[in-house]
């Protein structure tokens, strides 16, 4: 069996093992977050802590649109390494008035050649996304009954910069 890397898996490792298909996505929604000026809490124990709040947005799928609730945010750990430790909660709000609660993790990394270009303002909105790692992993909660599906998938994004804020493109597992 090969990954979609072309790495061979060794299935031999222990009987128990068994091959259960490769992990497929479709896309979910896009969404783009306007973001607050950040609020740097500081260098702690584990890094420094920024919290980048939500100031709004929208978000447009095949099943659901409808826009970013201000007041959420990403509480992002900067490692010493540079490399950005993401925590985002959000609320959604659909074109027909129900409430999403978005939660999710993820990492982004940079090369070190473009640690001071993505420090910059404008210069990181310039920078393509295929030149870092952005990933995270949405979970969603809502007690809407026509959007009662979202409490059981799991999803991933893939997030980019943009300017006022960031964007993702988020893709539910099959």
């Amino acid at each position: 069996m090969t990954t979609d890397a072309g790495q061979s898996r060794d299935m031999t490792f222990d009987s128990r093992a068994k091959d259960v298909g490769e992990i497929r996505t479709t896309h979910l929604f896009d969404m783009v977050v306007d973001l607050n000026p950040p609020l740097d809490i500081g260098a702690g124990p584990f890094g420094r802590r920024i919290l980048f709040g939500a100031a709004g947005g929208s978000f447009a799928g095949a099943k659901l649109r409808g826009e970013v609730v201000p007041g959420g945010g990403d509480w992002t750990l900067f490692r010493p390494d540079r490399s950005m430790t993401v925590d985002v909660r959000l609320t959604l709000r659909t074109h027909d008035d129900a409430f999403i609660h978005m939660a999710y993790g993820g990492r982004w990394t940079v090369r070190p050649e473009l640690h001071d270009a993505i420090a910059d303002p404008v210069e990181s909105r310039r920078i393509d996304p295929a030149d870092y790692y952005f990933r995270t992993a949405p979970l969603f909660e809502t007690g809407a009954e026509q959007y009662a599906w979202l409490n059981d998938i799991v999803c991933v994004g893939s997030g980019y910069l943009i300017e006022g804020g960031v964007a993702y493109q988020v893709s539910q597992v099959l």
